[in-house]
């Protein structure tokens, strides 16, 4: 695996939008103060020429120029580091005008971004053997706003090679949020348990993009799996738009397209849609239903994904995970 330089004090930080540019508010503003923070702070800030754009359909775009974009930044020496401005829907349309074996090949950089930005955070480690970073984007940065940014800027600067979760997270209904105290689950197989630590690589995202890749010519994650199997391979999965029998239907797809090979663990955060139910099905049992067979320590309801806030993840890197009640720590290793 292959990790990029840290960003330096006085470095270059470029901001590109292979997804949703920050052309509407709030992300316009805030992506304005977020750039006011970073130059007060000492940083070079480098605009794609996309950062701003709504001119795409689920992205800002075309795929063409927004591939473009992402050539530009990934295989040139316009910035340090890279932190996309924001989600999205279809990002994925991108994905045959990206060139990762020019990428490869190239410079190394760290990519931040979440959501829709699994179709670069995923491939850049299973087509380029690169890390990235699992977190936020953008618009988070603006001058009001939570730990978890400072953690994930912490991570991408190399000052901090360790996360843990929050005490509250907030639960997305419509405009109204409701701040909820931290609680995660434990389980070994399907039965839960009060303790669990464990270590392996980690790989995953958005579940709701990661099942578009399977079977096309962009999975090559099963040979990720084999490549670095004598590690254990950690999955880190959340998910968006998908209910519970999408959660079930996608888990399944990417156990029988053998994505699951060398699994030493899971690491499953809450849901957007985390009330939704089907019968008796909830997206605990969607989960455990298919994961619960490889009868490995599987972590519930963590502070990663849609339902804020979210620990930034060192994707690609390996880990050391320690969980106990409703306290969680995981140490990247980079190597």
């Amino acid at each position: 695996m292959n990790y990029p330089g840290f960003l330096s004090p006085s470095g270059r930080i470029g901001f590109i939008a292979p997804s949703f540019g920050c052309a509407t508010e709030p992300y316009l503003s805030d992506f304005d103060s977020a750039l006011e923070e970073f130059k007060n702070k000492g940083y070079t800030t480098v605009l794609g020429p996309n950062c701003y754009k709504d001119e795409g359909v689920g992205i800002s775009n075309t795929p063409e120029k927004c591939a473009a974009e992402v050539m530009e930044f990934f295989t040139q020496d316009k910035s340090d580091v890279i932190i996309s401005c924001g989600g999205g829907e279809l990002m994925c349309e991108i994905l045959p005008y990206v060139d990762f074996d020019r990428i490869t090949s190239s410079a190394p950089k760290w990519f931040m971004g979440y959501s829709d930005n699994t179709n670069l955070t995923f491939l850049l480690n299973t087509l380029c053997d690169r890390a990235s970073i699992y977190s936020v984007c953008a618009s988070k940065f603006a001058k009001v706003h939570h730990t978890c940014v400072d953690d994930a800027f912490d991570v991408l600067c190399g000052s901090k090679l360790s996360v843990s979760n929050y005490d509250k997270w907030y639960k997305d209904q419509g405009d109204y949020c409701d701040i909820c105290g931290y609680r995660q689950f434990l389980y070994k197989g399907e039965k839960e348990t009060d303790s669990l630590k464990f270590s392996g690589r980690l790989i995953g995202g958005c579940m709701d993009c990661l099942i578009n890749l399977v079977g096309t010519k962009f999975d090559r994650t099963a040979g990720f799996a084999d490549r670095y199997g004598g590690d254990g391979i950690i999955w880190f999965l959340e998910s968006c738009d998908l209910s519970v029998m999408s959660i079930r239907r996608a888990l399944w797809q990417m156990e029988n397209a053998g994505w699951f090979k060398n699994v030493s663990g899971f690491l499953i955060g809450r849901p957007l849609k985390f009330d939704d139910t089907f019968g008796d099905l909830d997206h605990y049992n969607a989960a455990l239903a298919v994961l619960g067979k490889y009868d490995v320590p599987i972590i519930m309801d963590l502070d990663i994904g849609h339902q804020f806030p979210q620990m930034p993840i060192i994707s690609g890197a390996l880990a050391n995970v320690e969980a106990a009640d409703n306290t969680f720590k995981m140490e990247y290793t980079l190597s």
